[in-house]
């Protein structure tokens, strides 16, 4: 079996778990599409014409949020033998089932992915905890593809960061859709892993919704050890109004609060977030005002996307900026989270610093650096090291 992977953590995670149960599928290929954007969807529509034009024989099935979305579509292009939606690719039985198109109700259903045991040669163990989204962000389809919020239970969560601690992963990463909605409470889920998982090294958590960060999420970085230093925040714009129209529920000023309240509480914090350039009726004052916020707010892991015109949302039918200022407001932002990440890195040297070796010779550093380490190095090892220097977006370290 081969499978193609596009998009986020989550259909990253998905695709383990159709590896994990139908690898011994012969001449399979599995498309696992994304449908954050129009051009994710182009892409993969792309890539399942070269497939097929390499694998004439093969059977090739498109699964994901674009196959969720659009499965007339997909059903319809020659190059596809089956289209499966996004509950139905985590069963062999779909997988292997002859009917060109099952894709069904993604929203009614209770939360039942089961756990990832292979990570694909990773060191880090990712546990899903959370799926689908009842938030309505206006340029935004997750809960069209995903379906409503749901979460393993608590006790569930616990037991499985445990097997995956004692399968000799030193660090999990918490995750989900729009996990900080987890609805068992995040915080209270992250406080029970950190006190009853034995010989857990470290938590990382995924992409943080702004509104959702409570106080005892920040105490417990403030308090707890085990938790990284980072936090990646779904920020997406710098300026109330658009904040308004994109549906978000967090201000400027939040946002600013939020990150004070992470600094007091661990004082090395590093920040990351999403951006979306260019939304409908941006004018070139709100988008400085999103320069600006990431410059005061000391974001430094920027991932940046000009906006994208989704049909079924909302913001379809506000005025557009044209594309080509979206872009050119893209490569601004990118511009400037370059230099700022340059610029942190270069006060790096000297510092000591934790790093899990991933692979020969390169690691993640507590902050979510990629750190370059000695090639002696076993994977899953964590280590301590010292700061040397930088390459253009990475550290250099050496052993202490």
């Amino acid at each position: 079996m081969k499978i193609i992977t596009f998009g986020c953590r989550i259909n990253t995670y998905e695709s383990a778990l159709i590896r994990q149960w139908a690898d011994d599928l012969p001449h399979v290929i599995v498309v696992n599409t994304c449908a954050v954007t129009a051009e994710a969807e182009r892409q993969c529509r792309q890539t399942i014409r070269k497939l097929r034009k390499e694998n004439p024989n093969d059977t090739l099935i498109v699964t994901g949020c674009a196959a969720q979305l659009h499965p007339e579509i997909y059903a319809a292009m020659p190059e596809v033998d089956r289209v499966l939606g996004n509950r139905e690719k985590l069963s062999k039985d779909f997988l292997t089932a002859k009917d060109p198109l099952l894709v069904g109700d993604i929203d009614n259903v209770d939360f039942d992915i089961p756990p990832v045991h292979d990570f694909d040669g990773r060191c880090r163990a990712f546990l899903q905890v959370q799926q689908g989204c009842d938030h309505r962000c206006t340029f935004c389809i997750v809960n069209k593809v995903r379906g409503r919020n749901k979460g393993l239970s608590p006790d569930d969560a616990v037991r499985q960061a445990q097997t995956f601690v004692n399968n000799g992963y030193k660090e999990l990463v918490i995750t989900g859709i729009d996990v900080t909605s987890y609805p068992y409470g995040l915080s209270d889920l992250i406080e029970r892993i950190i006190r009853e998982v034995k010989g857990l090294k470290r938590l990382r958590l995924g992409s943080l919704d702004p509104a959702g960060v409570d106080d005892k999420m920040i105490d417990l970085f403030k308090n707890e050890e085990k938790i990284m230093p980072h936090a990646h925040l779904s920020i997406q714009s710098g300026d109330n109004l658009i904040l308004k129209r994109m549906g978000r529920r967090h201000s400027r000023e939040d946002v600013f609060e939020l990150v004070q309240k992470f600094k007091t509480a661990r004082p090395d914090m590093v920040f990351g977030s999403d951006f979306i350039t260019g939304f409908p009726t941006e004018t070139e004052e709100m988008f400085r005002n999103t320069l600006d916020l990431v410059a005061k707010a000391d974001i430094l892991l920027l991932h940046v996307f000009p906006f994208s015109v989704r049909p079924e949302t909302p913001s379809a039918k506000m005025p557009m900026v044209p594309a080509e200022i979206r872009k050119k407001r893209a490569a601004a932002l990118r511009l400037l989270g370059q230099k700022r990440l340059v610029d942190y890195l270069d006060r790096q040297g000297g510092k000591k610093e934790s790093v899990l070796v991933e692979k020969e010779g390169v690691g993640l550093n507590a902050h979510y650096i990629t750190t370059h380490v000695p090639q002696n190095l076993k994977a899953g090892e964590i280590v301590d090291v010292i700061i040397e220097g930088r390459t253009e977006n990475e550290l250099v370290a050496k052993i202490t």
